[in-house]
């Protein structure tokens, strides 16, 4: 895609699913990229799963003729964040595409859920895309040049997800981060927009990916009446870090096979 090749660009939980498959078809466009990661506490065979696919990635990436840089931060952290951009841009120089895709999820009632709990949800995912746009726009305006930010929403950024307040309330405050800061900085350069994906084919969702009962009831709802494979998602946000999207800035496009479209409303239906 137009303008891509020979840019810079750091991509957040990296190590697999969405993050994966955005920097590998960064990579393939032609981009340098930084891959972050941050292990997990859990299970140790879950580490070590997260450790061998971000080992993939990778790989990936090298046999795409780029340069690639690996940088372990936690995102909700603001001096690892700080950390984070000295490793990518010593490595690669400056950094000059972002994409925010670190996020977590913890399933609870509503009533049931520990503060604990909720606020590391936002920290991860709200939090996090704060801390590294702030960085990276503080990078960029000091030196005077202009550049992208891509976040990772989701389809809960506007349909509720009980079970899962936390989550539902960082992406819908990812939006709205998402139209502020690129108000903020249209006349400065900087286009900032976000992808929304609808249910998709990554580890995790495992729960529902796995169980072919469960596949088909999620599948169920979408009008395409399929899940996504995680480079649907990779192509629009490509397309997004391009220069093919210049006059594209503030938006939140949803990648979802119609799932935002109200789809219980398919057949006529009226209130007389």
């Amino acid at each position: 895609m137009k303008g891509i090749r020979g840019r810079t660009a750091l991509v957040t939980g990296a190590s697999t699913g969405i993050g994966q498959a955005i920097a590998v078809r960064l990579a393939r466009e032609g981009a340098h990229v930084g891959i972050n990661w941050v292990t997990h506490e859990g299970a140790a065979e879950e580490t070590k799963e997260r450790v061998a696919a971000f080992d993939r990635c990778a790989a990936d990436i090298r046999r795409c003729d780029v340069n690639v840089a690996l940088a372990r931060a936690d995102v909700s952290k603001e001096p690892e964040v700080r950390r984070m951009f000295d490793e990518i841009e010593a490595a690669l120089g400056p950094v000059d595409t972002l994409v925010n895709n670190a996020g977590i999820q913890i399933e609870s009632d509503s009533e049931a859920l520990e503060t604990e709990d909720f606020d590391r949800v936002l920290a991860v995912n709200l939090r996090g895309a704060f801390l590294c746009a702030r960085e990276f726009l503080r990078r960029r305006l000091a030196a005077g040049e202009g550049g992208v930010i891509l976040n990772v929403s989701s389809v809960h950024e506007v349909i509720p997800k009980p079970k899962f307040l936390g989550y539902s309330v960082s992406k819908g405050g990812l939006g709205n981060l998402t139209r502020t800061l690129a108000l903020e900085y249209a006349g400065r350069g900087i286009r900032v927009n976000a992808i929304g994906p609808g249910a998709t084919v990554t580890p995790i969702n495992r729960s529902w990916v796995e169980d072919p009962g469960k596949r088909k009831m999620v599948e169920s709802h979408i009008p395409m009446g399929r899940a996504a494979e995680a480079e649907e998602m990779a192509a629009v946000a490509a397309f997004l870090c391009s220069d093919e999207a210049a006059y594209v800035t503030g938006q939140t496009l949803f990648v979802d096979g119609g799932l935002t479209l109200y789809p219980d409303f398919r057949t006529a239906w009226s209130s007389e």
